[in-house]
């Protein structure tokens, strides 16, 4: 069977969690990742696991107390231990501060990739500032394996009537050979507004097939009533939105989709346009975005002639959101994550 191995970059962690973004399912993942680093560190410094009985122990467990931790991902509730004749100490709500980013994309990898010794042995010394035993390092991987494998499988049983979906290809390690694979990602946003990654898969390249297999792993797991689709103009992915979500609208990436228009306009045109499409995509119903739309044919139709043809040809595609409540808009445009939006906002 092959094995993988992905290297999360700065761009996919930024797509995924920008430093105001929450997500309630990788939160609670992080919680429980660190609290069973905290439990390892306060073995390491008994000399013992919990109820074992050895000459080697410096003290003994007194219970925990809770302390909070804010992270981009959300806030944390972490069980501190406590030492009865003896103080445990740690360095991981300091050392997670000054590495937050860093830690993410490799407990990121950890996910994706699977639980490894080498991973945990990097996260753990990152975390608390020295390497852990080798007979502790393995016991972590046995706890947080499930826990990992969890997270990936879990039911959807929140509703996420709306979902973005796109792939980032990355440089991929298969049997000691470099490749190029699609991370195929799924992220649902539910009727408050928050978002929430529900799902990722691997594959060799973005056809109907590879998309459709993806989107049956997500409805198997309870994903339903899909109101609204986002992504991008790829054939496959587009063709595997309309067979799977069968009554669901399809929105345009609007961020891909500015991008093409300035791709076929003069290099001196495109600032100017560029503001003026931010205009169109800002109308709060389909007459004004029609009218924007109107004047940007008007003012480019022999200065840009084939930008012009592009916004014609995908204007309804990029317009769908517009019969959404307006405060779901800002986080179904496009697939940039922005500040929760809350009904009244």
């Amino acid at each position: 069977m092959a094995q993988y191995n992905i290297t999360i970059t700065e761009e996919l962690l930024h797509g995924l969690f920008l430093s105001n973004g929450k997500d309630e399912a990788f939160s609670k993942l992080l919680e429980e990742i660190f609290n069973q680093v905290l439990m390892a560190q306060s073995s390491e410094q008994l000399g013992a696991e919990p109820y074992e009985r050895t000459e080697d122990r410096k003290a003994y467990r007194n219970g925990y107390r809770d302390r909070q931790m804010t992270t981009r991902v959300g806030n944390l509730v972490l069980r501190v231990p406590r030492h009865r004749n003896g103080q445990f100490s740690t360095e991981l709500f300091a050392r997670y501060q000054r590495s937050e980013q860093a830690l993410v994309l490799a407990m990121m990898e950890m996910v994706v990739n699977g639980v490894s010794t080498r991973k945990v042995e990097l996260i753990t010394e990152e975390l608390c500032g020295k390497k852990f035993s080798k007979s502790t390092v393995s016991e972590l991987c046995k706890g947080l394996d499930p826990v990992v494998k969890a997270f990936k499988t879990r039911p959807l049983e929140t509703h996420y009537p709306f979902i973005q979906v796109d792939a980032i290809y990355l440089k991929v390690r298969e049997n000691g050979r470099v490749e190029s694979k699609g991370l195929l990602i799924a992220i649902g946003i539910n009727e408050g507004g928050y978002r929430e990654i529900i799902g990722f898969n691997l594959a060799n390249s973005e056809t109907e097939d590879s998309w459709g297999a993806f989107f049956n792993s997500l409805k198997e797991r309870g994903l339903k009533d899909v109101r609204l689709v986002t992504s991008d103009n790829h054939k496959g992915l587009v063709n595997a939105v309309k067979k799977h979500f069968q009554g669901a609208s399809w929105q345009r990436c609007q961020t891909h989709f500015c991008r093409n228009i300035i791709d076929h306009t003069p290099k001196s045109l495109q600032p100017e346009i560029k503001e003026d499409i931010k205009s169109l995509y800002g109308a709060v119903d389909l007459e004004s975005a029609r009218k924007y739309r109107d004047l940007i044919f008007t003012k480019y139709e022999t200065k840009a002639p084939k930008a012009v043809a592009v916004l014609d040809e995908g204007f309804d595609d990029i317009t769908a959101v517009l019969s959404l409540p307006l405060y779901y808009r800002k986080r179904l445009r496009n697939h940039q994550r922005s500040r929760e939006i809350k009904p009244g906002d």
